[in-house]
């Protein structure tokens, strides 16, 4: 998503006034775009309770980032091999307008006609109360994606782990969906069958010699069963009382005896385990791609309300009562956030100058806007992040 500011001025006559010199000169000078952004009048409490609303909220913001940051890379994370797709499923659901609410859509083209929810956070409650409301939904889901994600991830490193040992060398990786039964002799008092790992320049080295590298070894029982980047996994059956002779025989002759025996148990116990992890994982992907769709929507929308209670509230502690103040969204064009700072601090330089050095400064992300650089004016930058993956650059939406 673009970068946005949101910016706050009180709501008399000049400061509005200077609100329409802004929007001609960024709407000349094609600096940025800008939009009303309506918010409700809420039930303001005591000071007290504005300044406490002012911490907590803060921390709020902060957690609500993280929290959309970690399902957006989650998303990244379930669909794997289909990473170009991620994009389509980053949506928030459309808006309040009826036509509107069964559509997904972009979060710019949210942000930029956001309503607030009066079903979901009535501003008729105590601000305390909405806030509350906010802050339960966003740790109810937090708490639900530790949990899917968790189960998701579990059986996603199982099943990593299994494959993992199918792609190994001849020294290291299974062998279970190499060899068969019939590749050795089994349940032999007297013959066993070895396996041998043979450099590939050694191969006629050793379809010559490996009967006589000690006594005992049956004839013409080697057989090549599986060849990688350096060798190939030979058989060989000899009798059990010279494994040990043949096997320094063949150390010196730079072929290695890999330790295996054959179980028919284990390999189909394997062979079961990785089926069942595949299908475990299909049958996860689908619901929890969605609950992560539905809940990324939900999770971002109450990031933009939380964008809004703080405009509303820091607005309220800096211009005082009664709450008469106009927030304007800004969509910053590439390469003139310079320029459009430069306009602000023009267009509002005739306010407070001392209330200027005591504003917070409430960027999120991104470098932060000196807020003394504009003259009591209330500024909020509202930069999400985005998660690595191709196609997908750090920081932006599109």
């Amino acid at each position: 998503m673009s970068e946005f500011w949101l910016i706050s001025a009180p709501g008399d006559k000049e400061n509005l006034q200077a609100l329409e010199r802004m929007n001609t000169v960024t709407s000349k000078s094609n600096l940025s775009y800008n939009t009303k952004f309506v918010i409700p009048d809420f039930k303001v409490g005591t000071l007290d309770s504005l300044v406490g609303l002012s911490d907590e909220l803060g921390k709020l913001d902060a957690f609500a980032e993280s929290l959309i940051k970690r399902m957006a890379q989650s998303v990244v994370d379930v669909m794997e091999d289909a990473k170009g797709k991620v994009q389509e499923n980053l949506l928030a659901n459309g808006g309040l307008k009826d036509k509107m609410k069964c559509l997904k859509i972009d979060l710019t083209s949210f942000v930029t006609h956001f309503e607030w929810d009066m079903a979901k956070y009535p501003a008729k409650q105590p601000l305390v109360s909405v806030v509350d409301t906010v802050a339960k939904q966003l740790a109810q889901i937090e708490t639900d994606l530790k949990s899917r994600t968790a189960s998701y991830n579990t059986l996603k490193t199982n099943l990593e782990n299994l494959e993992r040992k199918s792609m190994g060398n001849l020294f290291t990786r299974t062998l279970s969906d190499i060899v068969s039964k019939e590749d050795f002799v089994l349940d032999s008092e007297y013959l066993i069958t070895l396996l041998v790992i043979v450099p590939k320049p050694s191969y006629t080295q050793w379809q010559k010699t490996y009967e006589s590298l000690s006594d005992m070894v049956v004839p013409r029982s080697t057989k090549l069963l599986a060849e990688d980047n350096e060798g190939g996994l030979f058989t060989v059956t000899l009798f059990r009382k010279v494994i040990d002779d043949f096997k320094i025989k063949a150390k010196e002759n730079k072929f290695t005896v890999r330790e295996y025996y054959y179980d028919e148990k284990e390999i189909k116990r394997e062979r079961e385990e990785m089926t069942r992890l595949l299908s475990d994982k299909k049958q996860q992907y689908g619901p929890l791609l969605r609950w992560l769709k539905v809940n990324f929507s939900e999770a971002f929308i109450a990031w933009i309300h939380i964008k809004a209670l703080r405009v509303f509230v820091e607005s309220v502690l800096r211009y005082g009562l009664p709450v008469n103040f106009q927030a304007v969204l800004l969509q910053p064009k590439k390469s003139s956030t310079k320029r459009l700072r430069e306009v602000l601090n023009s267009v509002f330089r005739h306010l407070d100058q001392v209330a200027a050095a005591s504003i917070l400064d409430v960027g999120v992300c991104g470098d932060p806007w000196a807020a003394a650089q504009q003259p009591g004016l209330l500024s909020l930058r509202l930069l999400p992040h985005r998660p690595q993956s191709p196609g997908l650059e750090t920081g932006r939406h599109h």
